[in-house]
């Protein structure tokens, strides 16, 4: 009897801890979208066991700067990109805006056509365009007629996608002594390429995209509990909501990582010890997955499209919210469309753009790279004003930055201006 009422306390605690996870692990799992996918399946296939570290060093600014980013959403009552227009002019918030629509519409047309291309490993005959609008329009279709409780729900269990990576690594015959090595003790040549991986793997890790959906999704919650007008949020029960943000949050952010841990791991174990070191199209990365023998495309094309369908509406769903509270308008995946048509019209804008770029005939597995990179050069510019954000009084009350808070946030952001700043002077060597 003992053992079973244990049983089921371990059970009950379980399905607690479950249920208290939702815009963290969405929003970690996001991170780990093809762009991030394919970023550190490079690392892995480019420079084996190299770059794992990276993966251990992210990790506390990454879940630092997402729960600064929640502490907003939770305590001011308002998303990020109001609470930028509520403290600073309006230039710099249509400059933040700006850049944070190039880079998600660029994030979008990647995800899209590496969603087609990786489909078309199971169905050859399928051209890529037609599946690019495909997956446009799907993800179009559930992101504005499904309800924000709904959709959140769904977002959650298609996080297991990744999981596949994980088998792989553990299968492989890797020396786990070596990778704790690597993982635990930062190296890096400086040369070219590995600047601007690293560059890569900090853009597709920190990613502005991110700080935008995570306080959104914050208000979201509120809003679900009832709280509908800003008033009634910023004197909600804060205390309590910020002790289970934290564990969300910093749950979904070990999520993210640990995942993407596996991914360099398991490629490390299977394409760079085969000598593929350059990854260049959708069948080459599918090979981190061959130790599943037939199964490896499809389960490679399952999380390339799992993640893809759980990271692009967050992209779509991040520009909206940005570029509705700079100006405004009404905001939430939550209202109808007739009840935020303007919102909901940036989403479509944003997808229709992305859907176009396909039809640049770029190559998808470069276009992920190149996106990665494209978010680490504009992260530091929005990381600025959430680390600001998040430790004024005026903003979170109480709740502002602890010292060690706020001096991780600012290493983060030099971290990722220097990142930025070499990745570009080395592409113009």
């Amino acid at each position: 009897m003992e053992m079973k009422a244990e049983a089921k306390k371990i059970e009950e605690d379980a399905a607690a801890y479950w249920h208290t996870l939702g815009p963290g692990l969405v929003t970690g799992a996001a991170d780990d979208d093809p762009s991030g996918n394919i970023t550190y399946s490079q690392a892995g296939a480019q420079y084996g066991l190299g770059l794992i570290w990276t993966m251990i060093l992210t990790y506390p600014f990454m879940a630092t700067v997402q729960e600064m980013c929640a502490r907003i959403g939770v305590v001011s009552g308002r998303g990020l990109a109001a609470n930028i227009r509520h403290h600073y002019p309006r230039y710099v918030l249509y400059g933040i805006t700006a850049i944070l629509f190039f880079a998600n519409t660029f994030n979008i047309a990647a995800d899209l056509g590496a969603m087609a291309a990786t489909t078309r490993l199971v169905m050859p005959g399928l051209a890529v365009g037609p599946l690019v609008v495909f997956f446009g329009a799907l993800i179009l279709f559930l992101e504005i007629y499904t309800t924000y409780a709904r959709y959140a729900k769904y977002l959650k269990y298609l996080s297991l996608a990744l999981l596949s990576y994980v088998a792989v690594a553990l299968v492989v015959h890797l020396d786990w002594g070596q990778v704790m090595s690597h993982a635990l003790v930062p190296s890096l040549s400086f040369s070219r390429g590995q600047i601007f991986l690293v560059c890569a793997i900090l853009g597709t890790t920190i990613s502005p995209y991110l700080f935008f959906w995570q306080t959104a999704q914050e208000v979201e919650e509120e809003v679900a509990r009832g709280e509908k007008t800003v008033h009634a949020r910023r004197h909600g029960n804060h205390a309590e909501a910020i002790r289970a943000m934290r564990t969300d949050v910093w749950s979904g952010m070990a999520f993210s990582n640990a995942v993407a841990f596996f991914i360099i791991a398991a490629c490390a174990g299977t394409l760079y010890v085969h000598g593929i070191h350059d990854i260049q199209t959708a069948d080459q990365a599918a090979l981190a997955l061959k130790p599943f023998g037939e199964f490896a495309f499809l389960l490679f094309t399952l999380g390339i499209v799992g993640t893809g369908l759980l990271a692009v509406p967050v992209l779509a769903g991040s520009t909206a919210y940005a570029l509705s509270e700079s100006f405004g308008w009404r905001v939430g995946l939550s209202r109808k469309l007739k009840q935020a048509r303007a919102f909901y019209s940036v989403i479509i804008i944003s997808m229709v753009l992305g859907i176009a770029a396909n039809f640049m005939h770029l190559n998808p597995i470069k276009m992920l790279i190149y996106s990665a990179v494209a978010n680490g050069i504009a992260a530091p510019f929005i990381l600025y004003f959430v680390v600001k954000l998040s430790g004024n009084a005026s903003v979170v009350g109480e709740h502002r930055n602890s010292r060690l808070t706020a001096w991780l946030g600012w290493v983060t952001v030099a971290f990722m201006a220097v990142s930025g700043i070499a990745a570009i002077a080395s592409l113009a060597v």
